[in-house]
């Protein structure tokens, strides 16, 4: 179902007038965005629109729904009342909860009636960790602080036995101010920042950013430039989804899969090493383009890597997926269930390892995807052997997508100038990470400059899901259900 006649849309990249959305009643968007989400849209984000001397007085919250079916972003506006408070959406669409835990945190405005309005990622006061009470319960706490080097992030259990009841997880120990930095810096710094909200991303991340500020500036990036940025996303994808493959046999003790698959992923990295001087993809593009093409040479030498590359990890995979303690544990482990997934607005691979058809690529196309689609991969199951397979595939595909637009590389320009960027627009720009869906949302001022900046990284979306897959899982699976999301704090943080 395609969104209401009545709200305004624009295409992932397409800059819109904001003059052109309305701004309700407060009960107004609020039936609006319930209205959107019952058909079918998902919020793709929620901000406090920037003061603005052409709207009426006071303060103006606007939702941006991504509808699939149009392949197109709605936006919904609405005035926040004197009061400061507005009835939540979360009671009735938990996909709204983070982002209005997310307004009350940063702008002090109250969703009334939200079901657990706890800090997002401020540490202030004393925070009161849901409790199960009874006789045998017990928690377990675990973090920030983490045994292995990786990011910080807190798990509180509630356990009766090994048995978990509710895990809460308390995260904003990576909180770096990076939206409030994008807005005091220049462009070339304002790259640098999109390539560090999640360092294992930064190719897909540094994607949104240059396409939406073409979109703003009505230029377009060259198809030969195009093709790159392509090639790049793809090849972030593989490294990442292959060293999580590696990640998930080392939790489970198989061995020979994690040593093969992290050999797989440094050859992955390597790639994008090759292409753009550095081993995650930093420094490749700039807005207009890209700052490095690959000679005929280079293509055929990377060709030849891309066939040794895609017979290891054919060989490597059919070895794992046939083991049966890889099998015994990966089935039937943290199983999110499809229509908790599409309650939470989960993305990337953990929706569609859940049955869950979503994804930017083709729902939301731009760039090199408007002319070459991906297939979906989907798996049903839910659990950690769904979200592994779908890794695979994935996997499998782009590798098949990188090859021929290898191949279909030519000598044509890298870059175009961009022009000044559109006064009083709103743009969203969407990219399918590795780990899904990501937006960058600009809104510029009357003199062309960004008013607002919002980036909402697809691990905003998902750590509720981690949450609910560990129900009534005994607590020694955390390690490898947490793997199996892989998702980022510092996206989350930013």
């Amino acid at each position: 179902m395609a969104l209401a006649r009545s709200i305004p849309e624009a295409r992932n990249g397409v800059a819109l007038n904001l003059s052109r959305i309305p701004s309700l009643p407060i009960e107004g968007f609020r039936s609006a965005c319930l209205s959107a989400i019952a058909g079918g849209s998902r919020l793709a984000a929620v901000v406090l629109l920037p003061e603005d001397p052409a709207r009426e007085p006071g303060e103006h919250l606007m939702a941006v729904l991504s509808d699939s079916a149009s392949s197109r972003f709605g936006f919904i506006a609405g005035r926040v009342p004197e009061s400061r408070r507005f009835l939540s959406l979360s009671t009735e669409a938990p996909e709204a909860s983070s982002f209005e835990r997310e307004i009350l945190e940063d702008h002090g405005i109250v969703p009334e009636g939200h079901p657990w309005l706890k800090p997002l990622r401020s540490h202030a006061g004393n925070y009161a960790f849901f409790r199960v009470e009874g006789d045998g319960v017990h928690e377990v706490a675990v973090g920030p602080v983490h045994a292995g080097i990786i990011e910080p992030g807190h798990f509180r259990f509630q356990c009766h036995g090994e048995r978990v009841l509710h895990l809460e997880i308390q995260l904003g120990y990576q909180h770096r101010g990076a939206r409030e930095l994008f807005l005091r810096s220049g462009p070339a710094r304002r790259l640098v920042i999109a390539e560090s909200v999640a360092g294992d991303t930064a190719v897909g991340h540094a994607v949104a950013y240059c396409e939406a500020i073409e979109g703003l500036s009505g230029t377009e990036a060259p198809l030969d430039a195009q093709r790159l940025r392509g090639i790049a996303l793809e090849l972030e994808r593989i490294a990442n989804h292959v060293g999580d493959l590696g990640a998930l046999c080392g939790d489970v003790g198989y061995l020979p899969g994690a040593a093969w698959f992290g050999r797989l992923r440094g050859e992955a990295l390597g790639l994008l090493l090759e292409i753009s001087g550095n081993r995650f993809g930093r420094g490749l593009l700039i807005p207009g383009g890209v700052r490095f093409g690959i000679e005929a040479a280079s293509r055929r030498a990377l060709r030849e890597q891309l066939d040794h590359l895609e017979a290891d990890f054919s060989e490597v995979a059919e070895m794992v997926f046939e083991a049966p303690s890889v099998v015994a544990r990966f089935e039937q482990t943290g199983i999110l269930k499809q229509e908790d997934a599409v309650a939470l607005g989960v993305v990337g691979p953990s929706a569609r390892a859940s049955g869950v058809d979503r994804d930017a690529r083709r729902d939301h196309p731009a760039g090199i995807y408007r002319f070459a689609h991906i297939p979906t991969a989907l798996q049903e199951s839910g659990d950690v052997m769904g979200r592994a397979v779908v890794r695979r595939l994935e996997v499998e595909r782009s590798l098949q997508f990188v090859r021929e637009h290898l191949t279909e590389l030519t000598e044509g320009p890298l870059t175009t100038r961009t022009s000044p960027a559109r006064p009083n627009a709103c743009l969203v720009s969407a990219v399918e990470g590795w780990r899904g869906e990501i937006v960058h949302l600009a809104i510029t001022g009357y003199a062309g400059e960004i008013a607002s900046y919002t980036i909402v990284d697809p691990s905003f979306h998902n750590w509720h899901g981690l949450a609910l897959a560990m129900r009534e899982r005994q607590i020694s699976d955390f390690p490898l259900c947490n793997k199996s999301f892989n998702l980022s704090y510092a996206g989350h943080d930013l």
